[in-house]
């Protein structure tokens, strides 16, 4: 007797835990563009309540935990293709985007050049996800949803970062 399919499998939207993980994972994308955009605005108020943090180290944070993303999603695609036999050049390029995202955070790049380039990693990573033929259709639906919302958040990062909103 065979399990019924996952509804990945059968093209629905991936089940309920990884759904929500997914969209949990979008917080620290978003949290330092509300507190850089917030601190702004609140003043002194903002000061009180997240005293050792500053807008601009708020977006800091922000672009480490897109390089971690860019290296999680290129580890994704390593253990994925673990199971498909031939694969190698998938496994050699799934360290792509592990060393893009260490290449925009080691080089010295101006931090809204860098909030584009990890914007930028996130899209190419989605695209290479989108043209697999052996991902299900329901996590691609998802990640179309998580890689637009957190490159709006870069880009979103890098505006105020270029318009001197964040100090």
């Amino acid at each position: 007797m065979t399990a019924p399919p996952t509804r990945d499998e059968a093209g629905r939207p991936p089940d309920r835990p990884v759904a929500v993980f997914g969209y949990l994972g979008l917080v620290p994308f978003w949290a330092p563009v509300v507190f850089a955009a917030g601190a702004r605005v609140a003043g002194p108020l903002s000061l009180v309540l997240l005293a050792p943090v500053s807008a601009s180290w708020a977006l800091t944070l922000q672009r480490v935990y897109a390089a971690l993303i860019l290296s999680f999603l290129g580890g994704a695609r390593f253990g994925r293709a673990l199971t498909t036999p031939g694969s190698g050049s998938v496994v050699a390029l799934s360290m792509l985007p592990t060393i893009g995202g260490l290449a925009v955070l080691a080089l010295p790049l101006p931090h809204a050049v860098a909030q584009l380039a990890l914007a930028a990693g996130l899209g190419l990573a989605w695209l290479w996800d989108l043209r697999a033929a052996d991902l299900p259709a329901g996590y691609k639906r998802l990640r179309a949803v998580l890689t637009a919302a957190s490159a709006l958040a870069l880009v979103a990062g890098a505006a105020i970062l270029q318009t001197g909103l964040a100090r």
